[in-house]
């Protein structure tokens, strides 16, 4: 897989460091109970098809990257700077 990185061009995905989903997380009280912090640590989606996740060009400019892709067919739509990206990724 490669992913075209705004500053640097295209690279190869080993260049990039996978942080995983760009969705903003409900981090629970500090009170609650230790199932939903097991949940929180834990449990992630694991989807067939386009997701939104971030990356990071590690071996490279350092940029982190919310990169569009799909994990069935590995197709990327879209790769975009974090820091240009709007809150609500999940929206």
């Amino acid at each position: 897989m490669r992913i075209d990185c705004p500053l640097c061009g295209t690279r190869d995905r080993r260049e990039f460091y996978y942080k995983g989903a760009a969705v903003a997380l409900s981090r629970p009280a500090v009170d609650a109970g230790a199932q939903a912090w097991d949940d929180y640590v834990h449990l992630r989606e694991n989807p067939a098809g386009r997701t939104r996740d971030l990356w990071q060009h590690e071996a490279g400019c350092g940029a982190w990257l919310v990169v569009t892709r799909d994990t069935v067919t590995h197709e990327i739509h879209e790769v975009a700077l974090a820091s240009t990206v709007k809150r609500g990724m999940d929206a």
